[in-house]
């Protein structure tokens, strides 16, 4: 397998295809290599094609044969939108008539469409037909002059609420598999895993954690072992049938993989993959989940792989993550309009993973006596994640197999030996396997201890799973009755609805603290879609601090539907509401299609929070900004950012007094911290930190959270800066000298005062905290990567950065860790 990427290129009214060999980390231009160029002419076409033995699935890789002249290419490129828009692009270059640009466009492989380019064969699948396009009666073809989407939408629900007539159960065996494999490449076969059963499963969910613990995986995304683990699924897969991979994402090293029997293949499609990263700031992707929803048949099916956070007492962090995980990770749908899916919303979720919940029980020597006695039972009463379920704080609805096996971590890598290490971990099922759907039943659950490469065991579950599998002659009569109903209806009345609420306050809001008000929409006889829609000279329907959700959808004749309205004061709303020169106020219009407008008025106060405010003016600011005047804050929060020592009579602080804070804190109490600014808070502890320095007038930060918690406090505090610590004007400066000490140093010397010792000072804490390396498993580049991106941020209106960009935003912050001798704001850390 040969992989490239593609480019496409305009240049003097010419357009072409660019192929470019790459390193596997393709950062700079260096990286890439020119391989060939196929002119966009005469004769030039683009076709996605099905090689031969192979099968097609909707959502898997895209197979596409270029044709240029008597060259001819076949390439593999990735299945999704920028795929899609890639494709589109060419093909609307290839049709007669088409415009092209006179002026030469340089386009890089990294900022232009542009896909991945594999010599490889997939699998995809046809698209199934919509209700606009299956076969029906003369009466029920044309007769509505709405959309096709929305009429298919429509004639979908219904055709959903009569599921039963037209469809029966038939049993499918789904094998579930989960390993949590400590960076380690595949050094042994997987089979003693992936097929101890004498029948092949019909179709294989399998997951990886820990894929890879390199720097360049956690912070790149990039990761050769992604390949390597692929192929040894591939390899161990049931030697009694034949396989088709449906889909694989990857979010760092949380690896999920989806195969079905090849003879069931052009049975599943709309198929689609979501990542959702819980890490520090709730995005990094060292924890978090991955998910692939798929059809199969009639079917819905959502396999999640979650890696949640670890140590025993952390399980308030494990339990947020899932609700994040269940919150966040939202499916698109083949038609646009059609809303997102979230994981409650299919039939069938199985949800695997190293969920690092543990015992209760962390007496290492009794629990090793309760395994060795293999009373299990005894055990399994003390586990944290069945504590968590059964008080109903998680997993509402979910099921889990009974234990029967030994815990599955911690070993001694290579060995079936627990952990002797001066840590010592009390054995645990950190890997686990749960499902929900009725119409599963669990046939197996158990570790597979002859695997020794990590120091986890991996974990399968075996299920016999109940698909809705469609009769076509039934389904056929049920589709045409639905459409003469349809058309009854729509020419009976307009649609009209009643709406239980049209006023929504929301009072004293405050930043990064999610409010919700909820509302119902009761439908009327007629069938009506509804939407919230542009208000004149606007372009979305709605302020950014507000979201409908649903924001759009349909309902069916005398049905409800519960709707939210969520508020979020977030880094991009946060200033302007802080100066008074935004509010909390809106119109939104609900619109029903053939009917009337509904008018619902939101609106609120924000508590002003040092968080989204400038630098300066919080330099300015002697008391908390609660305790500040609004017209000074207001008169602070918009004065002009100024080079000078004192833009006003009154002297202002060397540095924000709410930035002191968290730092001293973690100063004098995280300097040895395990993982500081790696793992986040609780979201509970930022709310007091938040509350905390915008209220209170003392000079130290009380125990409100973990140092955790403070250390992302820290780091939201310095992402919500409207002007970075960097500022703005100086960004190109700082790309131009990252290898540069001296010039550097003068670009710092260029910054106003008050930016300079915020500057200093946290390069004094940072370089602190490296003392302690060996303790808090810091070092200089995780520091200047995370450090960097915050610190030396692009301007409104820039593209956004690559990898390239990012790398010399790191090197500049990097050269200040690494000069020796104290630096200028290292006073400010002992005062």
């Amino acid at each position: 397998m040969e992989s490239r990427l593609l480019s496409l290129v305009e240049s003097h009214g010419k357009s072409m295809i660019c192929l470019y060999t790459h390193r596997r980390m393709a950062i700079t231009a260096e990286d890439v290599c020119l391989d060939r160029i196929l002119l966009i002419q005469d004769g030039f076409t683009v076709e996605e094609v099905t090689p031969e033995n192979d099968l097609q699935i909707l959502g898997s890789d895209v197979t596409v044969q270029i044709t240029s002249g008597d060259a001819e290419l076949l390439v593999r490129l990735p299945f999704g939108s920028q795929t899609q828009m890639f494709l589109q692009e060419v093909r609307r270059r290839c049709s007669p008539g088409v415009a092209r640009s006179e002026d030469a466009t340089a386009v890089d492989p990294e900022q232009s469409t542009s896909g991945e380019a594999k010599t490889a064969s997939t699998y995809r699948d046809q698209k199934p037909k919509t209700a606009s396009e299956m076969p029906t009666s003369e009466q029920a073809q044309g007769l509505s002059t709405r959309p096709p989407w929305l009429r298919d939408t429509l004639i979908q629900s219904w055709l959903t609420q009569k599921e039963d007539s037209y469809t029966h159960l038939q049993s499918f065996r789904f094998f579930v598999g989960t390993y949590n494999v400590n960076g380690q490449s595949p050094q042994e076969s997987l089979q003693p895993w992936l097929s101890q059963d004498k029948e092949p499963p019909d179709v294989y969910c399998v997951g990886f954690q820990e894929l890879d613990l390199s720097k360049e995986a956690f912070f790149f995304n990039d990761t050769p072992k992604e390949e390597e683990w692929f192929k040894a699924v591939t390899k161990g897969l049931h030697p009694g049938a034949k396989y088709a991979k449906v889909k694989l994402v990857r979010l760092v090293g949380i690896l999920l993989l989806l195969y079905v029997r090849t003879e069931l293949a052009m049975n599943i499609s709309e198929v689609e993959a979501e990542t959702v990263g819980t890490g520090i700031m709730g995005r990094m992707g060292n924890k978090g989940g991955v998910g692939i929803r798929f059809q199969f048949h009639n079917t819905t099916v959502c396999v999640v792989n979650a890696h949640l956070a670890a140590h025993a007492e952390e399980y308030e962090r494990r339990n947020q993550e899932v609700q994040d995980i269940c919150a966040r990770m939202q499916f698109h749908q083949l038609e646009p309009s059609r809303p997102l899916l979230t994981i409650d919303g299919h039939d069938i979720v199985l949800w695997l993973g190293d969920l690092n919940y543990q015992l209760e029980e962390q007496d290492t020597e009794r629990v090793k006596k309760l395994i060795q006695a293999q009373d299990f039972q005894a055990l399994y009463r003390r586990d944290q994640l069945k504590i968590q379920m059964d008080a109903k704080v998680i997993f509402q609805d979910f099921r889990e197999g009974e234990i029967s096996f030994q815990p599955t971590y911690k070993y001694i890598p290579g060995s079936d030996d627990w952990d002797d290490s001066e840590k010592c971990h009390a054995p645990a099922w950190c890997d686990r396997i749960l499902w929900r759907g009725k119409t599963v039943s669990q046939l197996s659950y158990q570790s597979h201890t002859a695997l020794k490469n990590s120091d986890h065991k991996p974990v399968s579950a075996l299920f016999d799973v109940g698909i809705k599998v469609m009769d076509e002659k039934r389904y056929r009569k049920a589709f045409e009755e639905i459409v003469r109903s349809l058309d009854k209806m729509e020419n009976a009345s307009i649609p009209s609805v009643t709406l239980s609420k049209r006023e929504f306050l929301f009072k004293d809001v405050k930043y990064l603290q999610r409010r919700v008000e909820t509302f119902t929409i009761c439908n009327g006889p007629v069938p009506c879609q509804f939407e919230f829609i542009n208000k004149p000279d606007e372009d979305t329907y709605c302020k950014p601090w507000l979201i409908a959700k649903p924001s759009k959808g349909f309902l069916l004749p005398g049905s409800e539907l519960m709707m939210e309205l969520e508020l979020l004061v977030n880094k991009s709303t946060a200033t302007a509401l802080n100066s008074g020169e935004g509010k909390l106020e809106d119109i939104l219009v609900l619109h029903l299609d053939r009917g009337k407008d509904y008018f619902l008025s939101v609106s609120g106060n924000y508590l002003p929070s040092c968080f989204g405010c400038p630098i300066q003016a919080l330099c300015y600011m002697k008391e908390p900004i609660r305790e500040t005047l609004p017209k000074a804050v207001r008169e602070l929060t918009l004065m002009p950012l100024s080079t000078e020592d004192a833009f006003l009579e009154e002297k202002p602080l060397d540095i924000p007094k709410e930035l002191w804070m968290m730092v001293n804190h973690l100063y004098r109490n995280a300097c040895q911290q395990e993982d500081l600014f790696q793992q986040p808070g609780l979201r509970p502890e930022f709310d007091q930190i938040r509350d905390w320095l915008d209220t209170e007038t003392l000079d130290v930060l009380v125990p409100v959270g973990s140092n955790h918690a403070v250390a992302e406090a820290l780091l939201l505090f310095l992402e919500s800066l409207p002007e970075p610590v960097i500022c703005y004007k100086l960004y190109k400066s700082c790309l131009e000298c990252a290898n540069s000490y001296e010039m550097s140093s003068q670009v710092v010397a260029m910054l106003p005062k008050c930016h300079q010792n915020v500057f200093r000072y946290l390069v004094a804490f940072l370089r602190e905290l490296l003392k302690y390396s060996g303790k808090n498993h810091l070092d200089v580049n995780i520091l200047a990567t995370i450090f960097g991106g915050l610190l030396v941020r692009p301007p409104s209106g820039h593209t956004k950065p690559g990898t390239a960009e990012k790398q010399k935003a790191q090197q500049f912050i990097l050269q200040f860790l690494c000069q020796q001798g104290d630096v200028p704001g290292y006073r400010l850390l002992q005062r």
